[in-house]
């Protein structure tokens, strides 16, 4: 049985939905912020840091909208990306979430928070 719980994070994006998307959901654009390398063969993406490997399937997704992965190797371990917009102000925002053990859950919010500083780094927003 699991212990991992959910978490989620919001993020202010200052992208459109579309440009966002496309870091999020392809090889080339997770390798641009996410890993050190990404490769893909189907909906089965392995994410390569520091010579370690780690593979997930993407499970769902809508384009502009969200993406999900499962991790192969943890039982009822997954992320998730999700965009939205408001509709009055069109700010866009990127909400993970994340399964992550009870007791790493502050390390896995720092890791995301220095993760979209990446991203947002790359995007130039």
């Amino acid at each position: 049985m699991s212990d991992k719980i959910k978490i989620q994070l919001e993020y202010p994006m200052n992208c459109s939905p579309k440009v966002l998307y496309n870091r999020l959901s392809t090889a080339s654009g997770l390798a641009e912020w996410f890993a050190d390398d990404v490769r893909v063969k189907g909906n089965l993406f392995t994410f390569i840091w520091e010579g370690s490997e780690q593979q997930a399937e993407k499970a769902l997704q809508r384009e502009d909208q969200f993406v999900r992965y499962n991790w192969l190797d943890e039982e009822d371990g997954f992320f998730e990306f999700r965009i939205t917009k408001d509709d009055l102000t069109g700010d866009v925002s990127l909400i993970v979430i994340d399964s992550t053990d009870e007791d790493e859950q502050e390390e896995a919010k720092g890791l995301w928070d220095s993760q979209i500083s990446d991203l947002k780094h790359v995007l130039g927003c």
